[in-house]
């Protein structure tokens, strides 16, 4: 029976003797460590645990799994004080670490100071918990392993006990600095044996430009932080835009701002949210001015933002907005941009001067603008297609609209992608207009291979008409035969299916398929004049001149000139 008692025994005076001796740092070090409690989208407690300052502006560390599926949590100091988490900064759930940022209600908090030197084997190590007593007594023991992790970081195996309300407690050196993050013990031996994840690699977690995809990161809900550079701090921001909720994307763009004042971006990009909240509160107008101004304030290259000022005013215009704010108007916002380019004579201002004339409707100054912009190293198909469509309103003669359409489709990628499709669209369209459908249906039939055939039944409708222009009529009759079969009900599809038959002297067809739309529209006007002039073909006048007769009745304008010829 003695020897029974024996071990427990030993134990519990190892145990005691292990908690007895406190070093003089953890009087000041335990007022750095709090508890963590945090909650689920319901706001019903998930988990509490423990954590730790590592700066005295809040940032802290704990472990990953304390927060997976938090959507809030806050955390209660050794004095009581509760602070909420604000931000999470990065996270590894392999190590099981999480480094974020406490909304601090004070000045600065009481802070641990992260050990720069990887305590050896054999060395002395404390575990410092949660505590909101006065006194306070450490669990010690020693390092027994250490291990790599990620190349230059370290994961301990710990000579130690650890109770199980101590994870994510500090393990300290001698000199009170923390090296480690406990962590649950696991394995055979969890009385003597316990371990810790490098506090050095928990600081190294970040949240870098492709966080937003991190399956860790998304397990979170509470709000992350940005990256710590500015290049990925705006690429973080740009791809952020688009998915997050508005609400989460304004508060990144204050963090972004706070984090990097002297960066214009975070003005420019706040002042377009401001903006696209206004629709419905024009208050927010004045909070975007005062960005805008900010901007400028700040800005190194000033003509960057004079340029994105009259963009956002240009953009703002193009809305059609039912009270125009202020003097945010076209000439406000051509204003701007020439001023920017007074600053540096910059293609990209020009291209927006002309857009702003063209939507002004001064096609001459935004033709001589595009113009400019076509001579400089920024040409583009988008470019040549603007200087298109300006001369194309200002009515010039279509082979010079085809000239700047041929500059515009040289300049797409080979073979043409279906990006750039809709440009050989449009040039299909010229060709047309300049009297030349073969053309046309080329362009057309390259339209058909880069959208790889995925077309709709207007496609086909305006490449029958270049086909029956082109005197293609097989192609024709195929063409508007697949433009009925994907939208029967559209009559003018019918009638020109009617047309195309008559073309060919396919009468009878024609006769049938004008029959078809009578039957069920028989007040269509334009079906009683196709089916006269079927019925001329066939020698059968009387019966042409009723239907003529019937078209008239109906309101058909183009028959007078067939009652004439034929009815006299």
């Amino acid at each position: 029976m003695k020897k029974i008692l024996i071990l427990p025994l030993l134990l519990f005076f190892l145990a005691q003797g292990s908690m007895a001796q406190t070093p003089k740092w953890v009087e000041k070090a335990k007022r750095a460590v709090f508890s963590v409690v945090t909650y689920d989208k319901n706001d019903k407690m998930l988990n509490t645990g423990n954590g730790f300052f590592v700066s005295e502006d809040g940032l802290a560390l704990s472990d990953y799994s304390l927060f997976k599926g938090a959507e809030r949590a806050v955390v209660i100091t050794a004095e009581g004080k509760q602070m909420p988490v604000s931000t999470i900064l990065g996270a590894n759930d392999m190590y099981d670490v999480i480094k974020f940022r406490v909304a601090i209600t004070e000045k600065k908090v009481p802070a641990l100071v992260v050990a720069k030197t990887t305590p050896a084997v054999g060395t002395d190590a404390w575990m410092l918990p949660y505590s909101t007593q006065k006194s306070i007594a450490c669990v010690s023991g020693k390092v027994k392993e250490v291990s790599k992790v990620a190349g230059e970081y370290h994961y301990y195996t710990l000579g130690m006990q650890m109770k199980d309300k101590m994870v994510s407690c500090p393990v300290m050196n001698v000199e009170g600095q923390v090296f480690g993050i406990a962590q649950k013990s696991s394995g055979l031996d969890t009385v003597t044996t316990c371990y810790a994840a490098g506090a050095a690699f928990a600081m190294a977690q970040k949240i870098s430009a492709l966080s937003l995809g991190d399956a860790a990161l998304k397990s979170i809900g509470i709000r992350k932080g940005l990256p710590d550079t500015e290049d990925q701090a705006l690429v973080y921001l740009f791809m952020a835009s688009s998915s997050l909720s508005s609400e989460d994307y304004g508060k990144l763009l204050d963090d972004f701002i706070r984090q990097f004042p002297a960066n214009t971006d975070g003005y420019l990009r706040r002042a377009n949210y401001y903006v696209a909240k206004a629709k419905d509160n024009q208050s927010w107008f004045d909070k975007a001015v005062v960005d805008l101004n900010q901007a400028l304030k700040v800005a190194q290259k000033k003509d960057d933002v004079y340029y994105n000022i009259g963009k956002l005013m240009y953009a703002y215009q193009l809305s059609k907005p039912e009270k125009t704010y202020k003097d945010w108007t076209y000439d406000t916002a051509l204003k701007n941009v020439r001023q920017a380019f007074a600053i540096d004579p910059l293609p990209i201002y020009v291209q927006l001067e002309g857009d702003i004339l063209f939507a002004q409707q001064d096609y001459a100054g935004a033709l001589a603008a595009y113009e400019k912009v076509n001579v400089s190293n920024m040409a583009s198909a988008g470019t040549f297609f603007s200087a298109a469509k300006t001369k194309e309103l200002l009515k010039a003669e279509p082979k010079e609209i085809l000239v700047l359409m041929d500059s515009c489709i040289s300049r797409c990628p080979q073979p043409i992608t279906a990006d750039f499709a809709p440009y050989l669209l449009e040039r299909a369209q010229i060709n047309m207009n300049a009297g030349q459908p073969r053309k046309a249906m080329l362009d057309y039939d390259a339209y058909f291979k880069a959208v790889n055939g995925q077309v709709n039944d207007v496609f086909y409708y305006y490449r029958e008409q270049a086909a029956l222009k082109a005197r293609q009529y097989q192609r024709a009759l195929d063409d508007i035969a697949k433009a009925v079969e994907l939208n029967p009900a559209d009559l003018t599809y019918q009638a020109e299916n009617a047309v195309v038959n008559l073309r060919v002297g396919r009468y009878e067809k024609a006769i049938e398929i004008l029959n078809g739309i009578l039957k069920n529209n028989p007040k269509y006007g334009e079906a009683y004049r196709l089916l006269g002039l079927c019925q001329v073909q066939l020698k059968k006048t009387d019966e042409a001149c009723a239907n003529f007769k019937k078209a008239k009745e109906l309101g058909d304008p183009n028959v007078d000139e067939l009652i004439k010829k034929y009815c006299k």
